[in-house]
């Protein structure tokens, strides 16, 4: 049971960071280029709001990074909880 609690808590924790991880904003105050980056490790979107010619309302979204980043932190954290498994597993038979 207390097995259980742990990994649904640590799955709960990493499925916010991700959601945070994946929604994070990196904004750059380019004098020709204002935007704001999505997403780590992979910019999956960028919204530019200003450039060289004037105000902009511009998105580009790469669903292909999106995947990938989603798919980075979500095999992190399989892999996370195998090897918290594996521990409490050895714990509790010695």
């Amino acid at each position: 049971m207390r097995k259980l609690l742990l990994i649904g808590v640590f799955m709960i924790a990493w499925s916010a960071v991700t959601v945070l991880v994946v929604t994070y904003g990196a904004f750059y105050n380019w004098p020709d280029n204002v935007h704001t980056d999505y997403g780590l490790p992979m910019t999956w979107a960028t919204h530019t709001t200003s450039t060289l010619i004037g105000a902009a309302n511009i998105w580009s979204v790469d669903i292909g990074a999106l995947t990938i980043d989603l798919a980075v932190w979500l095999i992190v954290m399989i892999v996370a909880v195998a090897v918290i498994q594996i521990l409490l597993s050895r714990r509790n038979s010695s």
